[in-house]
């Protein structure tokens, strides 16, 4: 942790935007379910029914949380990059402080996963900190070194490659199941024969390691965003900047098709997913960016914000802090004296009022999370 004296130049729509992804880690899908159950109608069952991970195939809102974190990752760093280099840093530093936080975040994964029980045989080296540390790390890696069109290029060899290797190359110990099922898997092999420690779903782990390529792809897509944004040197407006729409729709029409011969997937990355969630993304940001950054309505993103501002910390913080105990002890009482059905809606704001009481706290004192 260190204080920080200021912000300067930040896109307070990357936080703000940073901050509504995160509140459904911090009990935004609890809370949501917990309407459904209040009010049991389509419309809340329906939102409540994507407030969970799809088993296998498919895609629900739930499974774009984690990629757009990546993405917004990708959009901070040509502005960081930008700062780093103003400031006189050399490449060779540049390159180290980007390894140097790759690294970090892979490390804190593991203590997430339970590194400090020191129990080796059991811990799991895999992590959502680890993905985001590595397909960050080796997208900014590729951005210092090469112009967009070389990354263009790269970011489309890594999608096809990642699929023609995933639909082509033999699976030995497959057992006759397809490519792209649980049991016969590319991801899952080279998962089974090189991560060490315990994977997630025993034959195979969701944020192994080759699954990790096509995720440098997603922080890729991010970047060329926040490129794009800074085109605001060379006279484009700010109102034409929301035309990263149309990519959207590209991504999306092209995730779409690819998805007929491959799968929409999460757990293993697939190209299609990567294309299907970009589009997502890229929308999510055009809206709060449009919103926040070009017609300056900010008032009301201040919850998001102190949220989006210490995210890494609030993930990290829900693993070691009990704030369902200090909820339970500040509102259960009030919450028992509702009605059954909207106990679990009472229980869900509590939550997150705790949490986000514990951020605006640091946010207060300057108090940031920086890896």
């Amino acid at each position: 942790m260190e204080k920080q004296k200021q912000q300067p130049q930040r896109l307070q729509s990357l936080d703000a935007l940073r901050g509504f992804d995160m509140l459904f880690i911090m009990g935004g899908a609890s809370l949501f379910v917990a309407l459904a159950t209040l009010f049991p109608n389509p419309f809340f069952q329906a939102i409540a029914g994507q407030m969970e991970h799809v088993e296998w195939n498919g895609l629900a809102h739930h499974d774009t949380i984690f990629p757009l974190f990546l993405f917004i990752a990708g959009i901070s760093f040509p502005f960081s990059l930008e700062k780093q280099r103003g400031k006189g840093m050399t490449e060779g530093a540049i390159y180290k402080k980007i390894v140097r936080r790759g690294i970090t975040l892979v490390f804190l994964g593991l203590v997430y996963n339970g590194l400090l029980s020191f129990e080796f045989d059991h811990l799991r080296c895999a992590s959502v900190l680890a993905r985001i540390g590595l397909g960050w790390m080796f997208a900014a890696l590729l951005f210092v070194r090469f112009g967009w069109k070389v990354r263009a290029g790269i970011t489309v060899l890594i999608l096809v490659g990642y699929w023609l290797a995933m639909a082509f190359v033999p699976v030995p110990d497959a057992g006759g199941a397809g490519p792209f099922t649980l049991e016969g898997n590319l991801v899952g092999y080279i998962d089974r024969l090189f991560l060490p420690g315990r994977l997630h779903e025993t034959v195979f782990d969701p944020e192994g390691l080759f699954s990790t390529v096509p995720a440098i792809a997603t922080a890729m897509l991010g970047m060329f965003t926040g490129e794009w944004i800074k085109l605001r040197k060379e006279g484009l407006t700010d109102r034409n900047k929301v035309l990263c729409l149309v990519a959207g729709a590209v991504l999306l029409i092209v995730g779409l098709l690819w998805s007929l011969v491959f799968p929409i997937n999460k757990k293993l990355w697939t190209s299609s997913f990567v294309c299907v969630v970009g589009a997502y993304s890229v929308w999510m940001f055009a809206l709060f960016f449009y919103i926040i950054d070009v017609l300056g309505w900010r008032k009301w993103t201040l919850f998001f914000t102190v949220i989006g501002m210490n995210s890494i910390t609030i993930y990290l913080a829900q693993r070691f802090i009990r704030f369902s105990y200090t909820s339970e002890a500040i509102f259960g009482g009030l919450a028992k004296l509702m009605p059954e059905t909207a106990q679990p809606l009472v229980s869900a704001i509590a939550y997150i009022a705790v949490c986000w009481g514990f951020l605006y706290f640091l946010y207060r004192q300057r108090i940031f999370l920086k890896v």
